[in-house]
């Protein structure tokens, strides 16, 4: 893996055509900068970061390693394809553990739910808990799997730029009723509370309201069942570095500490990127996995917009904000043996602390938390004998104003403490060592996020698809986006799956050139 803090000089000509710029080394700019090599361009991924990840990156403190972002795959396929269409082995690279339990949601009134990857034993839980829902829970399911074919496989790997894209789906849309909210599908099928919470919560790993994005996402449930959680070993961040090293690899650069401040414009055509330095890098080809949001409301401030203007990106629903409370232990890695990798903590409400979050902007007392903990499966997280710990709160995004993360920070910790202390970590705080924490105002000075969002814009029905901001850029020819904000969108096959759908739109290099050939030039 490449780390540089400055531009490497350029290689060849502007007019090569075989020059592409990708602003941001996270999952979706690493990825489609995989493809770009692929198609013959010489790639230079640029991110202001010290490292590759973006989002799925890492810090490292007093011995443990704390990943910031994504802790699962759910989808390893996609990224053995991902490596195949370089001509590389994934599992070479990466190795993924699978995860058995997946997880475990705890509930207020002291219930619990365990999901699994084996189908008896889900079915003999839903008949634990509630012997009337296990037809219904079969019919979720089936329900489940055609919604994956559509909206994954079919829907989501495809591109979306065109408005006859979107009317030629729109029967499959109304046929399955893709206007009701997953939760209200999932209501459909299953009366139990709990159970209807767990086939629903989903959408919160992908910044919507389960209340009101659209059921589709009932298709996660197809996606664990048939496919399991993963664990990487050394976290997502392994594959990060991975990613970087292929691109190393087919002769790209991956370059750190380093900031885009503007696409250049040339004739009408993306030309390059401006750094903050005031350096000009040309490119014959630029991709932004910069936040939707930041590449068009920054990164294109020069240039006249007919879509993305600044009124319209602030009419968008914004996926909400995320607390995030990073910690180690030293001591415990054999306490809690009833805690596992990954574990849900359900708090006393469901539906009006969803609207505390999405719609009332409000950051209420009570909270709801994903638990992980990495160090019952890789040891490599933690000193010997120590624990390493990630909670996740969602909270509102700092577009509804009101909370001054400054003083509430240590307020909100308190709470979040006293609700792992008495629901599932009791004692922990004796043992504490490391601690980092992630607001909403890290979200937006760290990387970018519009309103400190977790996840770009929200996924509801009518700004997913056709509605989100293109792959290929509606404002500027040559330009192309990738990431969360872009279509099919968040969690790691939804950005890995951006590259796919830009692979589509891009064309071949029109002068291939091969690494081997570089270095034999040098020699």
């Amino acid at each position: 893996m490449t780390q540089s803090s400055q531009i490497p000089p350029p290689i060849g000509s502007p007019s090569d055509g075989n020059r592409a710029i990708v602003v941001g080394a996270g999952l979706g700019g690493l990825a489609s900068a995989m493809r770009l090599g692929a198609k013959g361009y010489r790639v230079t991924v640029i991110d202001r970061l010290d490292r590759a990840g973006g989002r799925g990156s890492s810090i490292t403190q007093g011995g443990h390693r704390f990943d910031l972002g994504p802790t699962i795959v759910t989808v390893p396929q996609i990224l053995r394809e991902l490596w195949a269409v370089c001509g590389r082995d994934f599992d070479a690279d990466v190795t993924l553990k699978p995860m058995d339990p997946f997880y475990e949601i705890r509930f207020q009134d002291g219930e619990s739910f365990t999901m699994r990857g084996d189908a008896a034993a889900m079915r003999a839980e839903v008949a634990r808990i509630s012997p009337s829902d296990v037809g219904g829970y079969a019919k979720f399911l089936k329900d489940a799997t055609a919604r994956y074919q559509f909206g994954f496989e079919d829907l989501g790997r495809r591109p979306m730029n065109k408005l006859w894209d979107l009317i030629k789906v729109l029967p499959k849309f109304a046929w399955y009723r893709a206007d009701k909210s997953v939760y209200a599908h999932a209501a459909a099928r299953v009366k139990d509370e709990h159970l209807r919470f767990a086939l629903s919560f989903h959408p919160l790993f992908i910044g919507g309201d389960p209340f009101r994005v659209t059921s589709m996402y009932a298709l996660v449930s197809h996606l664990e069942a048939a496919f399991g959680v993963h664990y990487a070993m050394g976290g997502v961040q392994a594959i990060a570095d991975a990613m970087a090293d292929v691109i190393t690899a087919q002769g790209g650069e991956v370059v750190y500490n380093t900031e885009v401040d503007e696409v250049v414009i040339a004739g009408g055509h993306a030309a390059g990127v401006r750094l903050v330095s005031g350096e000009t890098l040309p490119a014959d080809v630029v991709v932004s996995n910069a936040d939707a949001g930041h590449t068009y409301d920054r990164l294109l401030r020069n240039a006249p917009k007919r879509r993305w203007t600044p009124a319209k990106l602030r009419r968008q629903r914004w996926s909400m904000g995320l607390y995030v409370w990073y910690f180690g232990t030293s001591g415990t890695r054999e306490m809690w043996k009833d805690v596992g990798h990954h574990s849900i903590v359900v708090g006393p409400r469901y539906r009006e602390h969803i609207k505390d979050i999405f719609i009332r902007g409000k950051l209420a007392d009570d909270m709801s938390l994903y638990v992980h903990r990495p160090s019952v499966t890789d040891p490599s997280v933690a000193p010997e004998g120590a624990d390493t710990f990630y909670v996740l709160s969602p909270v509102p995004h700092l577009g509804h104003g009101g909370v001054d993360w400054a003083e509430e920070e240590p307020k909100y910790r308190a709470k979040m403490a006293a609700m792992l202390e008495e629901r599932l970590i009791p004692g922990f705080q004796k043992h504490l060592t490391e601690s980092l924490v992630f607001t909403p105002d890290t979200f937006r000075d760290r990387y970018l996020s519009p309103n400190g969002s977790g996840f770009s814009i929200e996924p509801r029905i009518l700004q997913s698809a056709w509605f989100r901001p293109h792959n290929v850029s509606e404002e500027l020819p040559g330009l192309y986006l990738t990431g969360a904000g872009t279509h099919p969108g968040a969690g790691v096959p939804g950005v890995i799956g951006t590259a796919e759908v830009l692979g589509k739109l891009v064309p071949d290099a029109p002068v291939r050139w091969r690494a081997a050939d570089l270095r034999l030039a040098a020699e």
